[in-house]
């Protein structure tokens, strides 16, 4: 089996998670409905499983849940490599900045100042961006082994003590990199990443100290858009956001920073093609690492497999102004897994799969259409579930019927709460 095995340090297992993470639509009644039986006679338990977007784990310590991933022999979880998105999140901050040196310093105070909008404090992709972003800049104070990724409130006078100011050194002069404010994006009903309470805080930070507000860097693009519509815009701020969302990969050609793409199109087709070969009694690697029939694989360079957690991780790229409109069209399958499979060797399956949030921009208007395109190829008919985003309970409640399903795709509310479903299939 070719597989590429990443050996992971406990700093990036901590940072890796599901993720991504973002912001706004409907899913509830996407793709097509399963509604028949199971053609299978296997239990629930024994079922393919795929944990995807958010990975089983400790929301506090980061550590993944081996139980919820070894659930059965045919339990995978599928997202991205968190921690080398959130380095080149960073890394694009910081590369703008210096290139932009001459003009980045808005008020001339001699203070480059950024704001950043976080997605949810107990979630590993959150942390691990808070992370890469204060790293690279050079902001970031050491805790428990990794870089603080708690809010701060403000901070225009540089006393907080979770973060501290960094140093830049560029076109001859010194400049002093602060974190001016930065706070956690949950609304008043719980939901986290949310889009229009990031709008709120930007007017907030704006009305206090806008002059001094030389970058905004958001968790994700859906946050970062609603900063960047609601002021930086205007203003001429650059943004940075992540996720690669349609609406701001269009948005640099105004003034958007920039935005990582965590390949979504390889997410997607992971996310359903090993639970394909699972229900076809196939080695896991067909169609990823190993051609299949068709001719669909993945070159190495766009996914690694983790054996040892069960695990396969899309990487990441980032989306600037030198190459964004290769991005613009973010619901298209990636070429390489684009084949059709034959039916009559691959005969439909049924799936039941949910979206943690309804209402979140990346999964709505990007992972699920592209699940869409996918299912047809790989001859899956999915069920597809729109969470609330609040409670696993608005999606648990709508698995009463789990033997009606071949395989499942399990998106959750909160990484720890993988228990919520698999108590539901060892009934």
């Amino acid at each position: 089996m070719k597989k590429k095995i990443v050996l992971l340090t406990m700093a990036a297992v901590l940072a890796l998670s599901a993720t991504a993470c973002s912001s706004g639509g409907d899913t509830s009644g996407g793709g097509s409905s399963s509604g028949g039986s199971s053609s299978s006679d296997v239990a629930n338990k024994d079922k393919p499983l795929v944990w995807f977007n958010r990975q089983p784990s400790n929301s506090s310590t980061g550590e993944l849940d081996m139980a919820a991933l070894t659930f059965n022999e045919d339990t995978y979880y599928v997202g991205f490599d968190a921690n080398q998105g959130a380095e080149l999140q960073g890394t694009m901050v910081m590369d703008y900045i210096e290139a932009n040196i001459d003009s980045i310093d808005r008020n001339g105070d001699g203070v480059i100042g950024y704001v950043l909008a976080i997605g949810d404090i107990g979630h590993n992709d959150s942390i691990a961006r808070t992370r890469g972003v204060r790293a690279a800049l050079g902001t970031g104070v050491e805790a428990d082994g990794g870089v603080n990724s708690e809010p701060i409130g403000t901070n225009t006078d540089g006393s907080a003590t979770a973060v501290k100011d960094g140093t830049i050194e560029a076109g001859g002069k010194s400049y002093t990199v602060r974190e001016l404010a930065s706070q956690e994006m949950k609304n008043s009903a719980g939901a986290t990443w949310d889009a229009a309470t990031a709008g709120n805080a930007i007017g907030t930070w704006a009305s206090s100290f806008g002059d001094q507000i030389d970058i905004v860097v958001s968790n994700n693009d859906g946050m970062g858009m609603s900063m960047f519509n609601a002021w930086s815009k205007d203003e001429g701020v650059p943004t940075f956001g992540y996720d690669a969302n349609a609406d701001a990969v269009a948005a640099i050609a105004d003034g958007y920073g920039g935005t990582i793409s965590q390949h979504a199109d390889v997410q997607a087709y992971l996310t359903l093609r090993v639970l394909r070969n699972a229900l076809d009694g196939v080695d896991v690697d067909t169609g990823i690492g190993t051609a299949d029939e068709a001719g669909n694989v993945l070159s190495d360079d766009v996914y690694v497999y983790n054996e040892e957690q069960r695990s396969y991780y899309a990487l990441n790229v980032a989306v600037t102004a030198d190459n964004y409109q290769d991005f613009t069209d973010s619901t298209k399958v990636y070429e390489p897994v684009s084949k059709q499979l034959d039916e009559s060797d691959h005969p439909t399956k049924s799936v039941w799969l949910d979206i943690y949030n309804a209402s979140d921009n990346f999964l709505s208007s990007t992972y699920q259409p592209l699940l869409q395109n996918y299912d047809d190829l790989l001859n899956l008919d999915v069920e597809y579930i729109g969470g609330d985003g609040q409670t696993e309970s608005n999606i648990t409640n709508r698995l009463g019927n789990p033997s009606q399903y071949d395989a499942f795709a399990i998106n959750m509310v909160k990484t720890d709460n993988a228990a919520s479903y698999t108590s539901i299939l060892n009934q």
